[in-house]
């Protein structure tokens, strides 16, 4: 049976997604259920509860007003915290159960900002899809809302999109990529989102070329060339040879502004005996790292939503256990999450933790690739 985990786990869903991305912007989210989602989340989920504060609610759904849909009740709660709170926005995600009851989060979110005068978003998140697209969904309505027509230009700027703990956790990856860009000469503009404020990333528009560093960076990466005309190159600059490739990639786009992706055009990956079960641009730039480093052919299988031109030719997209397993025949090496470890029969198996996937559980094993790849990725013949 399709979307059914065994062995393996599932990773965090797109309700989750909305609130990590939302989380350092001053704006309060509320995810509509029972209860349960909200502990989740801040267990597991969220690494940032620790030293920063972020309004995330839940709603405290009843099974009487999900069966009668009492939806004044969630108005008149969510009016009260604002007129307590002062957000600078409110977000509504839904959650399975209201989903299936046909709940509409952004005829009430409309209801809501009416009431309240606060900017509010309601976003159709069921539990169904990943947190990739809840964060995309989150920061396209928050791009569209807050960024300005126009804005000038900078030709040495450079913002970061698709940045939240669930693909980066808190080891500093984010701030590396940071100090990355700066000493390849540009400066860092916006990072959607984490480290920048709302009225940073209102600035986003100044920017001469975007680094998409995850899938859920890419419609806000599209909605700027859009409206600012801004390039975008997809890639994390990890080791110190792509990352070479990444920084002519970014001089290209700035020049020409055509959009790029850094780690595809290898050769066909399908016979690869190496594979990295991954997200898509954190999978594609390890392979072209390790390919350029090591010489050797690796191939991604994507277990979460992407777009085939995210795909090197021989990569694939693997949603659930039941097409993944298929694709590990034959394979000598793994990298991966831990927790696919039970799933894999080959000869070595190279842990790369994911905090999307497996939570906190590894948080401390999870390496920062940029400068120097971490010398357990060392393929061995």
């Amino acid at each position: 049976m399709k979307q059914t985990a065994s062995i393996i786990s599932t990773y965090t869903a797109d309700a989750m997604g909305v609130c990590s991305a939302l989380f350092e912007l001053g704006g309060m989210s509320v995810m509509h259920d029972a209860s349960g989602c909200n502990s989740t989340y801040n267990t597991h989920d969220e690494p940032r509860w620790y030293d920063m504060d972020s309004l995330v609610f839940i709603s405290g759904l009843s099974e009487m007003e999900a069966i009668m849909g009492d939806d004044s009740k969630l108005v008149d709660d969510i009016a009260r915290a604002a007129s307590d709170l002062h957000p600078a926005f409110v977000a509504l995600a839904g959650t399975p159960i209201p989903m299936m009851t046909g709940i509409d989060l952004a005829a009430i979110a409309q209801l809501v900002e009416k009431r309240t005068g606060v900017p509010s978003f309601g976003f159709d998140t069921n539990g169904m899809h990943s947190y990739l697209l809840g964060a995309s969904r989150a920061w396209l309505a928050l791009a569209q809302r807050f960024l300005p027509d126009t804005c000038e230009r900078d030709a040495k700027t450079v913002n970061i999109l698709g940045a939240t703990p669930l693909d980066f956790s808190v080891n500093g990856t984010v701030e590396s990529l940071g100090r990355w860009l700066e000493q390849q000469g540009w400066t860092k503009g916006a990072t959607w989102a984490m480290g920048s404020s709302l009225d940073e990333l209102k600035r986003s528009g100044k920017a001469a070329v975007n680094l998409v560093v995850s899938y859920s960076g890419l419609a806000l990466a599209r909605f700027l060339k859009e409206r600012y005309g801004t390039p975008f190159v997809a890639g994390l600059p990890m080791g110190k040879a792509f990352g070479e490739k990444v920084q002519q990639d970014l001089l290209a786009a700035a020049v020409d502004g055509a959009d790029r992706v850094a780690y595809t055009g290898r050769e066909d990956t399908a016979d690869a005996e190496t594979v990295i079960i991954a997200e898509s641009v954190a999978a594609g730039s390890l392979a072209a790292a390790l390919t350029l480093e090591q010489g050797k052919k690796v191939r991604v299988l994507c277990p979460l939503e992407t777009e085939a031109f995210l795909l090197n030719f021989g990569d694939a997209e693997a949603p659930d256990e039941d097409d993944i397993t298929p694709q590990l025949s034959g394979v000598h090496t793994l990298i991966a999450d831990p927790l696919y470890k039970p799933i894999f029969r080959g000869e070595r198996f190279i842990p790369w933790p994911h905090e999307g996937f497996s939570g906190r559980i590894f948080r401390r094993e999870i390496p920062d690739l940029t400068f120097e790849l971490d010398k357990s990725f060392l393929i061995k013949e």
